[in-house]
């Protein structure tokens, strides 16, 4: 088969129409404006590209990098966006009727099942392991993947805290994971057998393709995490000078 074939995964045929038809119902009962509907199809259009294009195949059978690639949409860029699409109204009815949601989306604790995700999953029996049986472990990966990164993003998009504390949980988050992508990036040799033993493609080395998976993973998340960030702390500056400006005013 071809480096290059396109697949369909169940990951793609059968959870994106899910989440559509499901997205669809509860827009009838919670309307919300366009943009947020933008972010919901943007998040079900980078699910399929990852998993229906020839990306999916190459990271299923030959490069690291492209499954780390693989791995970032769907435990960062996706659940982003899916939570900016959920209708505030629904959130917060959702945050107030669920104990569970409740419990889960407090900050210490939602950054804490990201992180732990996250590593978890790359410890190298495990990885290979999950690769080894794409039909069962793999998809557990990735939904727990995308949950975790739901869990994460909600704090920031639906909390009820100030900007300067999202500022900081986002600026917390970048700092936490990165010694992952760093650590693939500066080993001398490649830990996950699995693409040892894969063939070869375009000529890149098992060890090349690592440092270029860290790299990449190192490089996104430092985009991705700075201008989430930024956008907080601008947002905090705001509030902190609109306060200042209300404090200044003359008593009647």
């Amino acid at each position: 088969m071809s480096p290059y074939s396109w697949s369909a995964d169940p990951d793609a045929v059968v959870v994106v129409p899910a989440l559509a038809i499901g997205y669809w119902i509860l827009l009838r009962v919670y309307p919300t404006r366009p943009w947020r509907v933008v972010c919901f199809a943007a998040s079900l259009a980078l699910l399929l590209a990852v998993f229906v294009t020839p990306l999916n195949h190459i990271a299923l059978h030959y490069l690291l990098s492209a499954h780390l690639l693989q791995n970032v949409v769907v435990a960062e860029w996706a659940p982003a966006l899916a939570v900016l699409g959920i209708p505030p109204r629904l959130a917060d009815e959702v945050t107030r009727r669920s104990p569970v949601v409740r419990t889960l989306t407090q900050p210490a604790l939602a950054l804490s099942i990201w992180l732990g995700t996250y590593f978890f999953w790359h410890v190298p029996w495990l990885y290979d392991t999950a690769l080894r049986h794409p039909n069962t472990l793999l998809h557990v990966e990735h939904a727990c993947y995308f949950l975790a990164g739901a869990v994460f993003w909600w704090p920031v998009v639906h909390g009820r805290r100030s900007s300067g504390r999202k500022a900081a949980y986002l600026f917390a988050a970048f700092v936490l994971v990165s010694p992952l992508a760093l650590l693939l990036a500066l080993l001398p040799s490649p830990i996950y057998s699995f693409y040892e033993d894969a063939p070869r493609l375009w000529g890149l080395s098992p060890l090349t393709d690592q440092q270029i998976a860290g790299v990449t993973m190192a490089g996104e998340q430092a985009l991705v995490f700075f201008y989430a960030c930024a956008v907080y702390f601008a947002r905090f500056l705001h509030e902190e000078d609109a306060r200042e400006i209300y404090r200044s005013r003359p008593t009647p």
